[in-house]
């Protein structure tokens, strides 16, 4: 509770001295507005005023504002780092939203990032040798600040893809997972020499692979996919191809029944033909009966040879 009304009355105070510099700063026309204030009301110009008010401060005060030293964690932290930080780019940072003083401790103490992070979707990065033999790989990437390009820089979620992306690429191009495993750094040196902290507010000073395992066999459950895939084509050409005989068998048998009925209708014109040869004597009775005893002769050889052989039972 104190520490809430601590913070409460501070805010208050801030915004007193910010209102209070904003009125002086704008309302003095005065060349001489330099001695009308103090170090003490500078340093709160720069914490709490606003930046278009500070604008509008003469030539005089703005060279004070330049020369003055304001006692601040931000100022102190940038000294003792030797960080050049003027005050036109401590003022762009903030007002850019980023942290400046988080920025001015990651110089110093450079901060580690997790790849993938911790809160991501996916606790790995996964990739696949050209063996088809799946790697799960995870990262550490040691970063410091960069305060010349820590406004309009891209932030910590575009190392952490670049990072994730040179992974990958390079354990999709080595020729062998055996090859990774045996040398991990490899992956390091590669992913370091594509330089993806450009366009970055960072520098990129360590990337150290923290865990590589091996993961699924993909090219085998490719090629088994694959088999399962030329099966299943095969089983439809298959069926597609019995298909079409079983329709050629209905065919051919549906000429049969076709040429069947051809001979029937031919025998149908035999009796015809007998009568007419006979009215114009083509044709005698003893030519008859001769023709009768072979077809007499032809019922009985194949009534004997439907019996096996054996004569037929009178």
């Amino acid at each position: 509770m104190e520490d809430s009304r601590h913070g409460k009355s501070s805010r208050v105070e801030r915004r007193e001295i910010k209102t209070d510099l904003d009125r002086r700063a704008v309302g003095s026309g005065s060349p001489n507005f330099e001695s009308e204030i103090g170090s003490g009301d500078l340093v709160a110009c720069r914490q709490f005023a606003s930046p278009l008010r500070i604008d509008q401060f003469n030539t005089g005060c703005a060279g004070v504002l330049d020369t003055v030293e304001f006692d601040s964690d931000i100022v102190r932290a940038a000294r003792a780092a030797k960080i050049d930080l003027p005050w036109d780019t401590a003022r762009a940072i903030d007002l850019a939203g980023r942290d400046i003083l988080s920025a001015v401790q990651t110089s110093v103490n450079p901060k580690v990032i997790d790849c993938p992070a911790q809160d991501g979707p996916r606790s790995t990065i996964d990739a696949v040798a050209q063996d088809g033999i799946q790697l799960r790989a995870k990262a550490k990437v040691t970063v410091r600040t960069n305060i010349g390009r820590l406004v309009g820089g891209a932030t910590e979620e575009t190392i952490i893809a670049r990072v994730g992306e040179g992974i990958v690429t390079t354990i999709g191009s080595a020729h062998s997972h055996k090859d990774v495993l045996a040398n991990p750094d490899s992956i390091s040196k590669t992913v370091m020499a594509k330089g993806l902290d450009a366009g970055t507010a960072f520098e990129i000073l360590s990337i150290d692979i923290a865990d590589v395992d091996v993961g699924e066999n993909i090219g085998a459950q490719l090629q088994v996919a694959q088999a399962n895939a030329d099966k299943q084509r095969a089983q439809a050409e298959a069926e597609k191809r019995a298909a079409m005989a079983r329709a050629q068998e209905q065919e051919y048998k549906a000429e049969i029944q076709k040429n069947k009925a051809l001979v029937t209708l031919a025998e149908a014109e035999v009796p015809k033909a007998m009568a007419d040869a006979f009215r114009k004597g083509n044709m005698g009775i003893m030519d008859y009966y001769r023709m009768r005893n072979v077809q007499a002769d032809t019922s009985m050889r194949s009534a004997i040879a439907g019996d096996g052989g054996k004569p037929a039972a009178d």
